[in-house]
C-alpha cells in the first residue's frame, strides 16, 4: 500500500493504501431495453444537458506538442485546491489522454470522458469549482525495445497533481446543468521542490543507477536519506550496522529534533503504537543506546511512488540496482559494516512486501527482515481475492441470483470505505495503460508482464473486474507471490532465513492484509529441513493498518539485539555501542 509518509500513501498513497452491484446495474439496463413504456406510462423526467469543457494550455506553461493525461477535478469548495484533494473520497474527476496536442488547440472534455465516481452526464446540476491538471508524459526508449510515454522524475516521491513539471489551471467557479461550455486555461507549471538541507543528524544523497539508466534510456536516480548515530563524527574509525527503514519518506523513524506542538513527546498513539519523532530523537541521542545508521530510500517509478526494490519487466532491474549499486555506495560513504548480519530491513505496507521480497531474494545479503502489515504476500489472499481461481475481482457470488461487493478498504471496526470496483474506476480515470500512479496498477507494474504496446498488462479489467488468469499465473511463476516463491524454493532459501523473519499485522488491517500474513505463518509452521516458525505478532483487538508492535526507539533496540546475537564469531559490537 502506500508508503508511510504519503500514502500506504498512509496512500499503498497513504502507505496507506485503497462486487457486484454490477448485477443490479445489468438488470436495470436489461429492463429498460426490453420493457418499452406503454402510451399511458408517464414520460421520464428530462435529463439536464451535459456540461462541456474546453481546455487550452497557455504558451507560458508549455510550448510544442503535449502528450499526457488531462484530469479535471470538480469540487464543492475552492480551497484547498481541488487538485490537492484528489483521492477516492475527494472531488469528482473526469479525464482524457492528450496525444501530441498542438499549441493553442483545445482539448475537449464531455460526456465521453471517463469519470469518477460517475460520468460527467451524471454530475448533479449545481454550483461547483473546477481545476484542471495535466500529467505530462515524455517518450522513453527502453532497452527491452519498447518505447512508451510516461511521467519521469528524479526518483523523489510525487503524486501527479503536485509533481514537478506538471501543469494546472486556476480554480474557477462553474455552474452545471444547462448544457453550457466552460473554458479552462492551464497556465501554471509545478516547480521543482527545493533541495533538502543536510543537518548534523540527517544526510540526503542522490545516486544515479547505471543499471536503471541503461534500462530506461535516460538518467534514473534513487534518493537516500541517512540518519547518523550520535557521535558519528567523533568516532571516525567506527563502522556501524545499517537498518533500511523503507517507506519512511525523507526522514527515517519520523526522527525530529522539534518537540510536538501538543501532547507529551513520549505519549504512545493507541492507533499506531508509535511515539512522536521527538521521542525517537531523545532516545537516539541518549547514552547507552545502540548506534546504527538508519536509511530510507525514495525510488519512484513512472507507475508508483516505489519500485518495491525488485527486478520487474515494467519497472526495470531495481532489485539489482539496490543490492549491487545503491547499498554498496552508501556503505562506502557512511562507514557502514558491509556484511550480511549487519544489514537489516524494515518496512510496512508497500515496504513490508518489499522488505520480505528483498530478504527472500537475497538471503545471503541481508541479516533480517522486519515485515509490518505487508502488501499481499500470498496471492490466494490478494486482499479479498484469490487471483488464481476467482473470475471477477469486484464481486463474490452469494447465491444463484445475488452477489456482494468486495471491499478494498475498511475501518478497524469493519465498515467498508471503498470497494475494489470503485478504486479500479478511480485508477482508470487517473491514467490509461496502467499509468494511474496508484495502488492496483502499481502491483501490476511490479508483478506483471509487459503488453505488446510496452505498458503493463492489467490483472483485471478496471471497469468490469474480469481477472486475466494468464497475468495471475505470470505473477506467481516469476516469484512475486512470495508465499508460493518461498515454498517452491524452501530447500535453498530456508536454511538461509532461519531466525531472520519477523512479522506483525493488525487483526483488522484496513486492507485485509492480515489474511495473507496468516497464510504465510501457516506455511512456515509446516516447513521441514529446516523447520522454522518465524516470528509473528498480531495487534488485537481492532488494530488497523497503521499499527506497530513497538515504538521506533524500542524497535531499534530490538534490531540491535538481533544483530549482536547473529554476529559471526570474531565480530565485535563494542565499537558501535558507545
Amino acid at each position: 500500500m502506500a508508503q508511510r509518509p504519503i500514502v500506504h500513501q498512509d496512500g499503498r498513497p497513504g502507505n496507506l493504501n485503497y462486487h457486484p452491484m454490477r448485477a443490479s446495474f445489468l438488470a436495470v439496463a436489461l429492463l429498460a431495453a426490453t420493457s418499452a413504456p406503454s402510451p399511458a406510462s408517464p414520460r421520464p423526467a428530462r435529463r439536464a444537458e451535459t456540461v462541456r469543457f474546453t481546455v487550452t494550455v497557455a504558451p507560458s506553461a508549455h510550448t510544442g506538442p503535449l502528450t499526457g493525461r488531462l484530469v479535471l477535478a470538480i469540487a464543492k469548495a475552492a480551497q484547498p485546491e481541488p487538485r490537492l484533494l484528489i483521492s477516492p473520497r475527494g472531488p469528482a474527476l473526469f479525464a482524457i489522454d492528450l496525444e501530441a496536442l498542438q499549441p493553442g488547440a483545445p482539448a475537449i472534455l464531455d460526456d465521453k470522458a471517463l469519470g469518477f465516481p460517475r460520468s460527467l452526464a451524471e454530475l448533479p446540476p449545481g454550483d461547483y469549482f473546477a481545476q484542471a491538471v495535466i500529467n505530462v508524459y515524455e517518450q522513453v526508449h527502453r532497452s527491452d525495445g519498447k518505447s512508451i510515454w510516461v511521467h519521469m522524475n528524479d526518483g523523489r516521491v510525487e503524486f501527479f497533481s503536485n509533481a514537478a513539471g506538471n501543469l494546472y489551471s486556476d480554480v474557477i467557479p462553474i455552474r452545471v446543468g444547462n448544457g453550457n461550455t466552460i473554458s479552462i486555461n492551464v497556465n501554471h507549471v509545478i516547480p521543482k521542490p527545493e533541495p533538502l538541507t543536510d543537518t548534523e543528524w540527517l544526510k540526503h544523497v542522490t545516486i544515479q543507477s547505471p543499471t536503471l539508466t541503461k534500462f530506461w534510456g535516460r538518467p534514473i536516480f534513487v534518493q537516500a536519506h541517512v540518519l547518523l548515530p550520535k557521535g558519528y563524527a567523533e568516532h571516525p574509525s567506527t563502522r556501524y550496522p545499517s537498518v533500511y527503514t523503507l517507506g519512511h519518506g525523507t526522514t527515517p523513524l519520523s526522527f525530529s529534533t522539534t518537540p510536538p506542538r501538543t501532547g507529551a513527546p513520549t505519549a504512545v498513539s493507541p492507533v499506531t503504537g508509535l511515539e512522536s519523532g521527538y521521542a525517537t530523537y531523545q532516545a537516539w541521542s541518549s547514552d547507552n543506546y545502540p548506534r546504527v545508521v538508519a536509511i530510507t530510500l525514495e525510488q519512484q517509478t513512472p507507475y508508483f511512488p516505489d519500485s518495491y526494490s525488485v527486478n520487474s519487466a515494467n519497472n526495470g532491474p531495481y532489485g539489482d540496482a539496490i543490492v549491487q549499486e545503491i547499498i554498496p555506495d552508501l556503505e562506502r560513504r557512511f562507514r557502514i559494516i558491509a556484511k550480511p548480519y549487519a544489514r537489516q530491513l524494515e518496512g510496512a505496507s508497500t515496504s513490508g512486501w518489499q522488505t520480505l521480497a528483498m530478504q527472500l531474494q537475497h538471503p545471503d545479503f541481508f541479516g533480517g527482515a522486519w515485515v509490518f502489515q505487508p502488501d499481499p504476500i500470498d496471492f490466494t489472499r490478494y486482499q479479498m481475492t484469490n487471483i488464481y481461481t476467482d473470475s471477477n475481482a469486484f464481486s463474490v457470488p452469494s447465491g444463484p441470483f445475488t452477489s456482494i461487493e468486495r471491499g478494498f478498504q475498511r475501518t478497524p471496526d469493519g465498515q467498508t470505505l471503498i470497494t475494489t470496483r470503485e478504486l479500479s474506476r478511480f485508477e482508470a480515470v487517473l491514467g490509461s495503460r496502467g499509468r494511474s500512479g496508484y495502488q492496483l496498477e502499481a502491483w501490476e507494474a511490479v508483478y506483471g508482464p509487459v503488453g505488446e504496446d510496452g505498458y503493463p498488462l492489467p490483472l483485471w479489467d478496471k471497469l468490469s473486474g474480469k481477472i486475466d488468469h494468464n497475468v495471475a499465473t505470470y505473477m506467481r511463476d516469476h516469484g512475486y507471490d512470495l508465499r508460493a516463491f518461498v515454498e517452491q524454493n524452501w530447500a535453498t532459501i530456508g536454511p538461509k532465513v532461519v531466525g531472520k523473519l519477523h512479522f506483525s499485522a493488525g487483526d483488522m488491517d484496513d486492507y485485509w492484509l492480515n489474511l495473507a500474513v496468516y497464510k504465510f505463518e501457516d506455511f512456515l509452521k509446516s516447513t521441514k529441513d529446516p523447520h522454522y516458525d518465524g516470528d509473528f505478532i498480531y495487534g488485537r483487538p481492532m488494530k488497523g493498518h497503521a499499527w506497530h508492535p513497538d515504538t521506533w526507539a524500542n524497535f531499534i533496540r530490538k534490531v540491535a539485539a538481533s544483530i549482536k546475537a547473529s554476529a559471526p564469531a570474531g565480530e565485535s559490537s563494542a565499537a558501535w555501542n558507545y
